[in-house]
């Protein structure tokens, strides 16, 4: 009998942990998925904007309905934010997608997508969006928002980013490699070594976008084990730019981090690369409001 009762014991107790251990599993599971991929959304009244002093217009954009930059945002869009400030620009920061209108879209000479996922916008804005690049308008593209392996919206990866992102290394995530700036006469790059190491979480794409766009860097994927799925081979670009009708989108697959946002070099690179859209912006578009 008291074998049978200690036999009895042991197996509740061993049941009751595999419970336990299965509930913590599933809680852990639930929360970070909650944490890292929000239930998506769509946006259908605008924020209320600002009055505008004198003075270009940045809006920079940060609405998540994939994977979730939980450091990297708020990293990116405080920085983002001091260079307004330290150049004079008017900024405004938000993650509603409805700004994605005509009328409020027109005040901006300048859009930021910082680390955007998934399909954000409505049929209705993502018409505007792209009427708002292709006659005139610039717009800097941060790592995430070329970060979806699949899109709704097919002219997002095909025309926007001129990319399909596919994925990227896991164990470790994070590796240092050699980034071959190959343009060092453009503005945002002239600044950095020919050869310049950095360690980041290095996206692959379907195929290189070269042609279709300007390169400016490259990533050495000798440097950080790629798998056969991910290689692209010796042409692995990760820093481009490319006119879009009238308007220009600049994209940097970097900015996992938010100490990426930290790095001097990565700042001026990103400083350098709002101003020369800007200048863009102004040759090929009609002041805000005009």
């Amino acid at each position: 009998m008291a074998k049978r009762f200690w036999q009895t014991l042991w197996f509740k107790l061993a049941a009751g942990f595999l419970l336990l251990a299965l509930a913590v599993g599933l809680g852990a599971g639930a929360y970070m998925k909650y944490r890292y991929f929000p239930q998506a959304s769509y946006d259908t009244v605008p924020p209320e904007l600002p009055e505008f002093q004198g003075g270009p217009r940045v809006l920079v954009f940060s609405k998540t309905n994939g994977y979730r930059h939980l450091e990297a945002i708020p990293a990116a869009n405080a920085l983002l934010q001091r260079l307004a400030q330290k150049n004079g620009w008017n900024v405004f920061v938000t993650e509603n997608a409805a700004i994605h209108n005509r009328d409020d879209l027109g005040q901006f000479d300048l859009l930021v997508w910082a680390n955007v996922s998934g399909d954000v916008l409505t049929t209705g804005q993502r018409e505007v969006f792209q009427r708002y690049i292709e006659t005139g308008g610039s717009v800097l593209a941060l790592h995430a928002t070329g970060g979806d392996p699949s899109y709704e919206w097919d002219w997002h990866p095909r025309e926007f980013i001129r990319a399909q992102f596919i994925g990227h290394p896991m164990f470790p995530q994070f590796r240092t490699a050699t980034v071959t700036v190959e343009n060092r006469d453009h503005p945002s790059t002239r600044h950095l070594p020919p050869q310049w190491v950095t360690e980041e979480e290095w996206y692959s794409f379907e195929q290189s976008p070269r042609p279709r766009v300007e390169v400016l860097a490259t990533v050495d994927e000798a440097e950080y084990e790629v798998p056969d799925w991910l290689a692209m081979g010796a042409d692995h670009p990760v820093i481009w730019f490319h006119r879009l009708g009238a308007g220009s989108v600049y994209y940097s697959a970097l900015g996992h981090q938010a100490k990426t946002y930290d790095d001097p070099a990565y700042q001026q690179l990103l400083e350098e690369a709002m101003r020369w859209l800007l200048e863009r912006s102004a040759q090929s578009r009609p002041a805000p409001g005009g």
